[in-house]
């Protein structure tokens, strides 16, 4: 996936060869009101994280987004406190097409966060922009009793927002981070617009998913739990 190229991805699978990084985090604007929130409400707990292609090709070198650094420090923390509280991990990882950055199996198509395989951390492999689309993502929530998710990951405007309302439209409560996800910035369009900073496509793609989204500033108001036993 790059800016310019559709998400392309579909079958479930634990081939991702995980990578480290250490970037630091960088300041991040707090969205403005509409689908966030009222100020000093408590964001009640979710029982899955969905990680959207946080893939080498799309966070690390001069191909990364411009909030790389950020989002992979924000969704560490997500993950870490995902684990901690027995909630449901799923990593998505896009499968582009021959020749793209991130085709299967390059370093590029690496996902940039450690995996911990096991009952409740899994990958899913997808080629499509939504994370369900041919793949067990609905199955596996399902099945683990989830009710409410967190997305974190790339691109905001296509493979989160994408995955973000085929959940809303199944009936989930998602939970977007404002700061845990990002997008390339729009370049421009001769007669049609100037380019568009990255950050505020961001902010777009939060304002397009409607009120059933809850847009929340910050990773770290995001809360897990374990799904109710016996689901």
């Amino acid at each position: 996936m790059t800016a310019h190229q559709p998400m392309t991805a579909t079958v479930a699978g634990t081939g991702a060869e995980p990578g480290t990084g250490t970037e630091a985090a960088a300041p991040v604007p707090v969205p403005a009101a509409g689908s966030t929130p009222p100020a000093g409400a408590a964001v009640r707990p979710v029982e899955a994280l969905l990680l959207v292609d946080l893939q080498t090709a799309f966070v690390a070198g001069d191909e990364a987004v411009p909030d790389a650094a950020r989002v992979l420090d924000r969704s560490r923390d997500l993950l870490a406190r995902a684990r901690a509280a027995g909630a449901l991990v799923v990593h998505l990882q896009n499968d582009g097409a021959p020749g793209t950055a991130d085709e299967p199996y390059t370093p590029g198509w690496r996902l940039r966060l450690p995996v911990v395989p096991g009952p409740r951390e899994t990958v899913v492999r997808k080629t499509e922009d939504d994370g369900f689309d041919g793949t067990p993502l609905g199955a596996l929530l399902a099945d683990a009793g989830v009710e409410a998710l967190a997305l974190c990951g790339l691109l905001s405007e296509m493979c989160v927002s994408a995955t973000a309302r085929t959940a809303l439209a199944r009936g989930f409560r998602v939970v977007l981070p404002h700061d845990a996800h990002a997008t390339y910035d729009i370049p421009a369009a001769p007669g049609i617009s100037e380019s568009v900073p990255a950050a505020q496509s961001s902010r777009a793609a939060e304002w397009a998913l409607g009120d059933e989204a809850e847009i929340v500033a910050r990773a770290a108001e995001v809360a897990f739990t374990a799904a109710p036993p016996g689901a």
